[in-house]
């Protein structure tokens, strides 16, 4: 179930009487490196967002999440399913969810590989968090 809150002003919100009632969006956040996927799941939290984290795509498709989820940050590279091939699975399945890729490793090709596997764009390690923000926002509104 998705959470619910009150709040005075949200971009999300539906008001009326002078009370607005939000729903947080929620981002899943799936990286196999433990350090840095609770990092940017606390960048999140610090801007609004509820994030939940994953150690793979598998563990990400078992919780059921999915159904639930806003937008889905994901790694490229991770043992079993990667980025890719969890990408092409929610599309398969004709998911609405976005999908934000994330990557440590250059590689020819790495934007059309992401771009063929549905993903709405793909961040290279380090990444500046304006850039995080701005793939974010424009992701949410579709």
């Amino acid at each position: 179930m998705r959470k619910i809150r009150l709040t005075t002003l949200s971009p999300a919100a539906k008001c009326g009487k002078g009370l607005c009632v939000s729903r947080e969006l929620l981002i899943a956040v799936i990286d196999d490196d433990d350090s840095f996927r609770t990092a940017l799941a606390e960048s999140l939290g610090s801007l609004g967002y509820d994030a939940r984290e994953f150690a793979s795509g598998e563990e990400f498709i078992a919780s059921e999440e999915e159904r639930l989820c806003d937008c889905v940050i994901t790694d490229v590279h991770m043992p079993g399913m990667s980025g890719f091939e969890l990408s092409r699975l929610l599309a398969s399945r004709d998911s609405p969810v976005p999908v934000i890729m994330i990557t440590a490793v250059a590689e020819p090709g790495l934007e059309i590989k992401a771009e063929a596997s549905g993903s709405f764009c793909l961040l290279k390690k380090p990444f500046e968090a304006y850039a995080l923000i701005d793939c974010l926002q424009r992701a949410l509104e579709g």
